[in-house]
């Protein structure tokens, strides 16, 4: 059964709102992830629940059937795939894609983006080192560790981006910061959380907290 763009829009933001609130996605969340007015998404909300893609409980929020997980993790996965052609056959830069790949995620044809999946040689990982879920719906778990939890002296690699705007990655790039940049933390400091990092050009940059939360590491 196909659903419309709407629809999946709706559920790839329940998703993404959901890895962080495991327990129910609030109305307003969802509002102003997408944008749109509260009354729009209570509508939206009930076309959902009525379709078995959501479980909305008063008071305790929303959550995805299996169902609704299903579509939802299929659309990431179109999303992250077109997001990795993009940057990889095409040359796009990593803050050019996601638009592109908002519009190209509603190709309704498995057999399109599972060839694409094959003709990429199914990568585990999109340009902003995000997991992308296989045809089958399963799907890597992501780093947890932030570099503002990382403790001087120790050295780790940034692979993955929690922030996708465009600006954020731009910032990224005049630092000289990407996926698979090596860092150590040089020095922490307490006043206002922000940290002296050394890249592998020997250069010391300073981060604020912020960013650091921004980037996920191993």
């Amino acid at each position: 059964m196909s659903h419309s763009q709407t629809e999946e829009n709706y559920l790839k933001a329940i998703y993404q709102l959901s890895q962080s609130h495991p327990d129910g996605v609030t109305t307003k969340s969802i509002s102003q992830r997408l944008n749109i007015k509260a009354p729009t998404v209570s509508d939206m909300l009930k076309r959902l629940s009525a379709k078995k893609l959501i479980r909305h409980a008063r008071y305790k929020g929303v959550t995805l059937t299996q169902k609704g997980t299903k579509v939802a993790l299929t659309v990431i996965r179109k999303h992250r795939l077109w997001e990795t052609f993009l940057v990889e056959k095409f040359k796009f830069k990593w803050d050019e894609v996601h638009d592109i790949a908002e519009q190209l995620e509603h190709i309704q044809s498995p057999v399109l983006v599972n060839r694409l999946d094959e003709y990429l040689g199914f990568p585990p990982f999109d340009p902003h080192g995000d997991p992308i879920p296989t045809k089958e719906g399963l799907i890597n778990s992501r780093y947890e560790k932030t570099l503002d939890q990382i403790t001087e002296g120790s050295s780790v690699e940034i692979v993955s981006v929690r922030d996708h705007s465009s600006k954020f990655l731009q910032y990224l790039e005049s630092l000289s910061i990407q996926i698979g940049t090596r860092v150590k933390v040089v020095r922490r400091i307490d006043y206002d959380h922000s940290v002296v990092i050394e890249t592998d050009d020997q250069m010391e940059k300073s981060l604020s907290h912020r960013v650091c939360a921004n980037l996920f590491v191993k």
